[in-house]
């Protein structure tokens, strides 16, 4: 059975962005980005809430990161490779392949879903990821610890929601971030 996984870049205090919305803070360098790209390899499936989907869709267009590095165009092959589901009542239509329109986050839908998939899926946008976690679906937490704190603004976890974690792995950075993979207990 896949995994579903968890990844979220947060501030030290928890949020993925600010209470303004920002999270421009949140961009990994050079080191942490091609860390992350063989985390996303083997995904895929990505289930995106749609404010996720609209900012991870730049990752479409191969033009747009021509000029940029080698770990921007090989996250943009990833990207591309992997099929995509958004869920949303509000989005007509998606401007990128392999991506699909869900209407709302149906539990059942993705337990079957891991059981029949041969590669992992990643779950984008705190969001989204509280429904998967309350449901219980969610197998591992990716979590980049930026060395900022916020205040305030969209929390990386739900707040309402009580779930046991094992430490499977962690890894510090050169500029600070610091990262840990958990897989969750029943």
């Amino acid at each position: 059975m896949a995994k579903l996984i968890y990844s979220a870049i947060t501030s030290l205090d928890g949020y993925v962005e600010d209470e303004n919305g920002n999270f421009d803070w949140a961009a990994p360098d050079e080191e942490v980005h091609a860390f992350v790209n063989d985390l996303e390899r083997p995904v895929g499936t990505y289930l995106y809430g749609r404010r996720m989907y609209e900012v991870m869709r730049v990752w479409e267009t191969p033009q747009t990161f021509a000029d940029d590095s080698p770990v921007m165009q090989d996250f943009a092959q990833i990207w591309q490779a992997a099929d995509k589901i958004v869920y949303s009542t509000t989005l007509d239509t998606v401007s990128s392949t392999r991506t699909r329109i869900e209407r709302e986050f149906d539990p059942e839908a993705v337990r079957q879903l891991k059981a029949g998939a041969g590669r992992d899926l990643g779950v984008g946008g705190p969001d989204l990821a509280a429904q998967a976690i309350r449901a219980g679906l969610v197998d591992e937490l990716h979590l980049f610890l930026t060395p900022i704190v916020v205040g305030s603004g969209k929390p990386a976890l739900p707040d309402d929601v009580r779930v046991n974690l094992e430490l499977l792995d962690e890894r510090r950075f050169a500029g600070g971030v610091v990262y840990l993979r958990y897989r969750t207990r029943t």
